[in-house]
């Protein structure tokens, strides 16, 4: 795990960074500086972006992940890496072509309930096709080891950003229709950096030769264009659902910031998640089982007690952050719950993904994003009617529940192996004992300085608790290595 430490600490550290300067976005800047409908909107065009974005990468970034290692030789290696890097346009090109002659069509039907989305398509096939090289060309330094700089352009470099481009809409230097092309601009860019950064890291040698495997990885990326991202959109497909069935889009902004909230939680997943791939699919191709069966339980564990703690930190100050909000985006208080505990079981199955994906019956993980993708519009499309967002969050997390069971018990048939142990019990009773003791009360200070206090005595008794049981020999030793202990 020395390696898996090491980067998602690093990883840990920016994605958290680039959170905080989301929170600030999302919660202070979009909410003050752009209207309602225009937050809206500009929620509604990432969802859609990000739903399109599978698409629009042809699944080549799990494919290179899969199989890059399976490669021996430079000129295999750069026959697969120069496919990867075309392979997306079988895909893109078709899609340019119809969006051209089928624009007023797809706009109408985007615009469905708000006419404000009719004057974008364009923005959207843009920013999906921005955000489907960016994953390739971070996928192509993933495979080297090299995970950091990729996660702070994925994590902190657009928000910034999108930071500076909200400030100049307030001081009037950029109209709302301006920032909005300025956002696409900065997708772009972020792209082009990533596209630098990982060609620095290895260069391209175009080859174009007979390539071993094609007719898998063909199979596979093609595979993946709908299965391999499905679990992270399926939050995109409420808010995009959100935006076709109800009248008032800004209905979307009020749901993203409780969604963005939520959301914290999954960021220790996220940061493991860059190195874990990779590791899980050498393990796989090297059938090294133990290895592999102890990446899944430390991973799980290692998560549980970090996403764990961010929890409770959510819900334990939740009122209080609500206070501080403008208040018509305080109504999404049983959304955070609800998505946080979605989010709490994504990270108790550890590297379960990765070991869906890189492994031999990664076809599973299609009928698995199918069953999501269909349970999610099917329940959105009840719940939302009778409950508007809060639907959709019930929505949400019944989906996520079934789709997250179903993954576990087939890994676990399988591969014989699941990723729970005593610990994982030991830390349950912990956060229920931290629910029950410290939510019905705070101080009687500012909503500011009660969660910041809040906060850090919950972080000191949690994790001196933690290391006094030794739930986690990883955390125990970095908290040994960092406060000198």
């Amino acid at each position: 795990m020395g390696i898996v430490l090491n980067q998602s600490l690093k990883n840990t550290v920016s994605t958290y960074l680039g959170f905080g300067i989301g929170a600030i976005n999302t919660l202070f800047l979009y909410t003050n500086f752009l209207t309602d409908d225009y937050y809206g909107l500009v929620a509604f065009l990432l969802s859609a972006a990000n739903i399109m974005m599978p698409f629009m990468a042809f699944g080549v970034h799990n494919a290179i992940i899969k199989f890059y290692s399976s490669y021996k030789t430079k000129n295999s290696i750069n026959s697969f890496l120069s496919l990867m890097l075309f392979l997306p346009l079988v895909f893109i090109i078709p899609a340019t072509i119809i969006g051209f002659f089928a624009y007023d069509f797809i706009g109408n039907l985007l615009a469905n309930e708000n006419m404000i989305v009719k004057s974008y398509v364009w923005h959207i096939l843009i920013l999906a096709v921005a955000m489907a090289y960016f994953e390739i060309f971070f996928a192509w330094t993933k495979v080297q080891m090299k995970t950091v700089f990729g996660n702070m352009m994925k994590e902190v470099f657009h928000r910034v950003c999108i930071m500076v481009l909200l400030f100049a809409v307030y001081f009037k230097w950029l109209t709302v229709q301006q920032f909005i092309n300025g956002l696409v601009g900065v997708y772009l860019l972020r792209v082009l950096i990533m596209k630098l950064y990982a060609y620095s890291v290895r260069f391209p040698k175009l080859k174009f030769q007979k390539i071993e495997k094609l007719p898998s990885i063909l199979k596979y990326s093609g595979l993946m264009i709908i299965a391999g991202s499905v679990a992270m959109l399926i939050l995109d497909i409420d808010k995009f659902m959100i935006g076709i069935m109800v009248d008032d889009i800004g209905q979307v902004a009020y749901y993203s910031v409780a969604i963005f909230i939520a959301t914290v939680i999954a960021v220790p997943q996220r940061a493991m998640h860059q190195i874990m791939m990779p590791l899980t699919a050498k393990y796989l191709n090297e059938k090294d089982h133990i290895a592999l069966e102890d990446l899944y339980k430390r991973s799980s564990l290692n998560l549980l007690v970090i996403s764990g703690f961010i929890f409770l930190l959510i819900i334990l100050n939740i009122n209080k952050l609500y206070e501080i909000l403008p208040e018509q985006f305080t109504g999404g208080l049983f959304v955070v719950l609800l998505v946080s505990l979605a989010k709490l079981y994504d990270n108790i199955l550890g590297n379960n993904n990765a070991i869906l994906f890189n492994s031999d019956y990664y076809r599973m993980v299609l009928f698995f994003g199918v069953l999501l993708a269909v349970l999610a519009i099917i329940l959105n499309y009840i719940y939302i009617p009778l409950y508007g967002i809060e639907g959709s969050a019930i929505a949400t997390f019944l989906a996520v529940a079934i789709y997250n069971t179903v993954k576990l018990i087939f890994v676990n048939s399988k591969f014989k192996i699941q990723p729970f142990s005593f610990a994982s019990v030991k830390i349950l009773l912990i956060l229920m004992v931290f629910l029950l003791g410290f939510y019905f009360w705070d101080f009687p200070l500012h909503p500011i300085f009660n969660i910041v206090i809040k906060s850090l005595l919950i972080g000191v008794l949690y994790f001196w608790i933690i290391h006094k049981l030794n739930i986690s020999e990883d955390i125990s030793q970095q908290i040994k290595k960092y406060l000198k202990l």
